[in-house]
């Protein structure tokens, strides 16, 4: 995905911008570099932290009112717009990944990486054992147990010979519950973006981005069949 264009400091001309919920996510914690400040663990009190960025991002929404913006950037402002957004993404819910589900959210978005939900992925069943001679590469067998045969013979002749049973062990690559795991895991991030994105609009934090429609396609490996 590329990414917008900078987008203008707070105090300059404001110049709105559109960008769906993905490209704002990624503005935010590439460009900007917003940083994730998780609510603290409920045994911990507050007392001698201060209030949180969301506290304050909320109260200046209800105030209408603008802040002069973080100093997590070294050496550079951190526009209030990417802090608002870094503030969402720190509250979503339980319901929805809770602290997890927000790194996950941030480091996807400060790498500017979807989650792999592996297009095209197959089960396979292949063997686990593969061994290699001079005639090529073949699959390995192992003993699974042993059988008793008579051999025909004349008379008293006939002779019992034991012979083993070999088997080709196989799996399934990549597995099933692979491929579910990591399509599973894209569909809980799209919920969770679809959550920020209403978050936003509804607190109406954002003073110089406008959020889109736009969001990442919902179960893409349908469509891909």
């Amino acid at each position: 995905m590329t990414l917008q264009r900078p987008i203008a400091r707070a105090g300059s001309r404001s110049v709105k911008r559109a960008l769906g919920v993905q490209a704002a996510l990624e503005w935010a914690f590439r460009i900007e570099q917003a940083q994730l400040e998780l609510p603290l663990p409920p045994d911990v009190t507050e007392e001698g932290f201060g209030f949180g960025l969301e506290y304050v991002l909320l109260q200046r929404a209800v105030l209408g009112c603008k802040i002069d913006g973080g100093q997590h950037k070294i050496g550079g402002y951190t526009h209030e717009d990417a802090e608002a957004i870094a503030a969402t993404v720190a509250g979503i819910p339980d319901s929805l990944g809770g602290k997890r589900m927000a790194i996950r959210v941030a480091e996807l978005a400060r790498s500017g990486l979807t989650p792999d939900w592996m297009p095209g992925a197959i089960p396979r069943c292949v063997p686990t054992i593969v061994k290699q001679n001079q005639h090529g590469t073949h699959a390995g067998t192992i003993v699974v147990g042993t059988e008793r045969v008579r051999v025909r013979g004349l008379g008293d002749r006939a002779k019992w010979k034991t012979f083993d049973i070999l088997a080709c062990p196989v799996t399934f690559s990549p597995h099933p519950h692979q491929i579910e795991a990591a399509r599973r895991g894209y569909d809980d991030w799209c919920q969770a973006l679809g959550w920020v994105r209403e978050g936003l609009i509804a607190g109406g934090m954002l003073r110089d981005v406008v959020l889109t429609a736009a969001m990442p396609k919902a179960l893409p490996w349908k469509e891909s069949r």
